[in-house]
């Protein structure tokens, strides 16, 4: 048998991991040498890289839907605090840093979070759609990610699902963090908003790009292994000239084995192997 992580030994155990976790962050970012994006610019830089837009409300079985509105909220405030944000050449954007700690005393409100792969609330929870949102555009783009973490098991089925499987993060202030860099030469911008329905995004800049980029999933399927259930598929990243419209490069960026957490008749018979 293996011998367990001291975090696993117990609820104590784990909350004190946490609050290590936590602090060596900290520490980390006061010690830190890298150049963090701060600049706001709510004008929009005239090149338009990309943009996205996500579902807020997602009915899911077993969920409370008052989770899901209150993540409107969380969603809205989380906005104020990251749309025009300014990423200069040479610096990196971290989401906890620009976000801040979500608390109520800001006016957030509890909802759902996924950590260790378990689902759990608590105050502004649902703020990984904003780590999905930013990360889906970044995918769309040559910046380069510094700091990502991936969601490792299937939660839940799909419902109103716009993109390939897997290609989200997870965040949990302050200690798992997505970041990304600014590679290139000229300024890059970020902007999101919500409304009532979705929250939308763009990355622009100051400069074009030559290139489009699309995320393409393939091999998808399902796979039963004891009596277990895991999700499968590989997940590509093409870069397209824009004036040629050809394919330059095809690039394996996620390679999903994902175990399914929800029940498994809800899986599509014809997408098991």
């Amino acid at each position: 048998m293996a011998k367990k992580l001291f975090c696993e030994r117990g609820p104590w155990a784990y909350a004190l991991s946490v609050k290590k976790e936590k602090l060596k962050r900290t520490l980390q970012n006061q010690f830190s040498k890298e150049a963090i994006a701060r600049a706001k610019n709510p004008q929009p830089l005239p090149c338009l890289w990309t943009e996205h837009s996500s579902v807020i409300i997602r009915r899911l079985a077993g969920v409370d839907l008052r989770m899901q509105e209150n993540k409107r909220t969380n969603l809205r405030l989380a906005c104020e605090r990251i749309n025009g944000t300014i990423i200069h050449p040479g610096e990196i954007f971290s989401f906890w840093l620009t976000v801040g700690k979500p608390s109520a005393r800001k006016g957030y409100l509890e909802g759902l979070y996924i950590e260790h792969g378990k689902v759990g609330s608590g105050v502004g929870g649902g703020l990984c759609q904003m780590g999905n949102l930013i990360h889906y555009m970044v995918l769309h783009s040559p910046l380069e990610v510094t700091e990502l973490h991936h969601h490792s098991d299937a939660l839940f089925p799909d419902e109103r699902r716009r993109v390939p499987f897997g290609t989200g993060t997870s965040v949990s202030y302050n200690y798992v963090d997505y970041r990304f860099k600014n590679t290139g030469t000229a300024d890059v911008q970020l902007l999101v908003w919500t409304d009532e329905e979705e929250l939308h995004g763009e990355l622009r800049s100051a400069q074009d790009n030559p290139y489009r980029y699309e995320l393409i999933e393939e091999d998808h399927h399902f796979s039963k292994e004891g009596e277990d259930y895991f999700r499968n598929s590989k997940v590509y990243k093409l870069t397209i000239g824009k004036k040629t419209g050809k394919t330059m490069k095809k690039e394996l960026i996620l390679e999903n084995h994902s175990k399914v957490m929800y029940d498994p008749a809800l899986i599509p018979p014809e997408q098991i192997r």
